[in-house]
């Protein structure tokens, strides 16, 4: 991709830059500097308390397989940004989504295509709960 500033992309380019800033979240999930990852109460009961190795093991489990998603179509990634997934957990149906904020949190991103003004948040929650 070009260095031209993130106000000349084309369309095309602009989904291009958000899809490849998300799949970059996605990948650093155990550092997501200024963005953050956060896991629903639900998520949080069905993995159980951290501290004890199988509920480690489960948080460990759901992170990696946001981290290496990567079933993305038409039907479920329309636009092309990879915002979103949806994955299968011990018999529960979970999904992933990222959200566009301002740098303090407050309001959505004016550029979800430009990481100086943005603060990406990655949600895991299950089904019924979005």
């Amino acid at each position: 991709m070009s260095q031209s500033s993130p106000n000349a992309m084309s369309q095309a380019e602009r989904i291009a830059r958000v899809a490849e800033l998300n799949d970059a979240l996605r990948r650093s999930i155990h550092s997501p500097g200024r963005n953050q990852i956060v896991m629903t109460a639900g998520v949080a009961a069905l993995i159980g308390e951290v501290a004890l190795f199988r509920g480690f093991r489960r948080r460990a489990e759901i992170l990696r397989i946001v981290r290496d998603y990567d079933s993305f179509t038409p039907d479920n990634d329309p636009i092309g940004e990879h915002d979103f997934g949806r994955f299968e957990f011990e018999d529960a149906i979970l999904y992933w989504k990222i959200d566009y904020y301002d740098l303090e949190l407050a309001y959505g991103s004016a550029d979800a295509a430009n990481p100086e003004v943005t603060t990406r948040v990655l949600t895991i929650l299950l089904a019924d709960e979005y």
